[in-house]
């Protein structure tokens, strides 16, 4: 029996999805600093919805959540990378240099401050937006003092970033036949492919390539592309096919690079799936932490329908395809394929029980096929190559290749596409170059928040799925964060915890209350006594998230949590009372 989702169901009726809602919502917060009851009425009367629909909205995503906002608007991350960084005290600093406290706003309406989990310069933290504009590095781009020298050795093939206010993307290309960077670092233009399989391609012949490549989605969740294309193809029309860009792992900008700086390879994926699965319509969400990335890609839209690629007769051809770009309203979920449609129609981003499958009962209940934005990068190298020859890049259990992330303490942090399979130790020692001086590596965070820790004796492992589970961690998006001796056990327990519960969407108990529940623990740490106590108790609520929990979010807080106990064990056991700083 399908499910009966009343606010999905209504826009359907109605013909009129609510993909403008987060916008209009926006909307109404710059103008006054604030949506107000007003604003939902009106709001409401605009798009045909219940009052009750757009108050769920407003009141679940974190940039209408947070209260006022000021005429200028400061949004500072509070990811792990930053917290590695400055243990938290970028955050007090810059409170004091703006002299309002963080999730406030001041009296006359002239500042706020709002924390956010991410915003993609984990290669050079701490970082801020102010408005819209990037700060980063250990002096926030000057807001501090004097910018700190960067000592940076370069190599070969190494995109060393430009000097600004906050720093470029560094990346390379660490295999023979780049993929997803063949854009950047490769010299291939997009849009090579798309014209000639418009006009005599079959969607038989895209879907035997991709296919035969073995590629899997590089997301987090690694499920066969092919698979889900086909079961999306099977269903009946109309079908959709969305990219997903609300990379929000902290320790993962990959995402970022390629809305920002390759846009096009983006879209000509997203055609190439839609072409093969039999869709008209694209839809791609940006989370607004990336406000450069939307703009790029709404650029590129349309720049790709006046060079004809996109909209009706593509090319002379009797296949119609559009994309829409639409900015999501901060939150981590959202990130997750069910919760993402949700927000893709302007509702709250809470996960649906599955099944049945967004392949069947996708967005606005129709049949659609989700895929990252790496994932559909992919796609057109694979068309032009043959899925055989990317078959041959990367390991037999997991073919290709994957951007990898690596953080600010690393010496030479940045985005490197690299083959499954390779050492971790590779990455960090090799590509990486160790961490910058005076610091010494004690456990590598892989995967995100939701991934898990391993200690600098686990570096030998593989870069698959399946070894990693083995060891307690988990792939995500492949993001690396070094975590140095510096960093008390405590503080990065307790983060840990705060991430999982400030993101939790709060659609079941386990992990709405639980994450909460894990913060009440490390704030009764106290002595070797309490400590023992206190992590004897995260073991029930650990087996309660893993077992109970609605969705991947709270079985990976579980997971995460796991592993840091395991790789903080002693200091934990030893820990005394927790002191709480700004970025724990």
């Amino acid at each position: 029996m399908e499910p009966r989702e009343a606010f999905v169901e209504l826009q359907e009726r109605l013909g009129r999805p609510g993909t403008r809602m987060l916008d209009r919502l926006r909307q109404a917060q710059d103008e006054d600093g604030r949506v107000d009851a007003d604003d939902l009425a009106q709001a409401a009367g605009e798009f045909g919805w219940p009052v009750a629909a757009v108050t769920g909205s407003a009141t679940y995503y974190a940039d209408f959540a947070e209260g006022r906002r000021g005429r200028r608007h400061v949004r500072v991350c509070e990811g792990t990378s930053c917290l590695v960084s400055s243990q938290g005290q970028h955050i007090a600093r810059l409170e004091r240099a703006l002299g309002v406290r963080l999730g406030e706003c001041a009296a006359d309406g002239s500042v706020s401050l709002q924390g956010v989990r991410c915003l993609g310069y984990c290669y050079d933290s701490p970082a801020v937006l102010d408005g819209e504009l990037p700060a980063s590095g250990e002096t926030l781009g000057g807001l501090f003092g004097d910018p700190l020298a960067a000592q940076r050795r370069t190599r070969p093939g190494w995109v060393e970033p430009l000097k600004m206010q906050a720093a470029q993307i560094p990346y390379a290309s660490a295999v023979e036949r780049p993929v997803v960077l063949a854009g950047l670092v490769g010299g291939e233009e997009p849009w090579a492919v798309w014209p000639s399989v418009v006009a005599a391609g079959s969607r038989e012949k895209v879907m035997s390539e991709i296919a035969a490549s073995g590629l899997r989605g590089r997301g987090g969740a690694g499920f066969p592309v092919a698979k889900k294309w086909s079961m999306t193809a099977g269903e009946p029309a109309p079908r959709y096919v969305v990219g997903n860009g609300d990379e929000g792992d902290p320790g993962s900008y990959g995402d970022r690079l390629l809305m920002e700086h390759d846009p096009h390879r983006i879209l000509e994926g997203l055609a190439l799936a839609g072409f093969a699965v039999g869709a008209r319509h694209g839809l791609i969400l940006v989370r607004s932490e990336y406000p450069t990335a939307a703009e790029r890609l709404r650029a590129a839209v349309a720049q790709a329908r006046q060079a004809g690629h996109l909209g009706k007769g593509v090319h002379d051809s009797p296949v119609d395809f559009d994309v829409e770009i639409v900015v999501g309203a901060g939150s981590y979920v959202a990130g997750e394929e069910t919760a993402l449609l949700h927000a893709l129609a302007g509702l709250r981003a809470a996960v649906r029980a599955r099944p049945p499958y967004p392949t069947s009962h996708g967005f606005l209940g129709r049949p659609t096929a989700v895929n990252n934005v790496e994932t559909l990068a992919a796609v057109p190298w694979i068309v032009r190559h043959g899925g055989a020859a990317y078959a041959r890049l990367g390991h037999p259990d997991e073919p290709g290749t994957k951007l990898v992330c690596l953080s600010q303490r690393f010496r030479r942090p940045g985005v490197y596409e690299v083959e499954f399979g390779v050492p971790l130790r590779h990455l960090v020692e090799d590509l990486g170059g160790g961490l910058r001086e005076p610091y010494q590596l004690r456990a590598v965070q892989v995967g995100g928040p939701l991934g898990g820790f391993l200690t600098p004796d686990q570096l030998d492992l593989p870069l698959l799925t399946r070894p990693l589970t083995e060891a307690g961690a988990a792939l995500g998006h492949a993001s690396l964060v070094a975590v140095d001796s510096t960093v008390p056990a405590a503080a990065i327990l307790r983060h840990a915890w705060a991430f999982g519960a400030a993101e939790s969407c709060g659609a079941c108990t386990p992990c709405r209350v639980g994450t909460r529940r894990g913060i009440e623990l490390v704030e009764r740490l106290g002595g070797p006594a309490q400590a023992a106590e206190v992590l004897a108790d995260h073991e029930p609520l650990l087996e309660v998230l893993n077992v109970a929990s609605l969705c991947a979010f709270g079985r990976g807080v579980a997971c995460a949590v796991r592993s840091l106990l395991r790789v903080y064990a002693s200091e934990l056991h030893q820990a005394t009372a927790f002191t709480s700083n700004r970025g724990a």
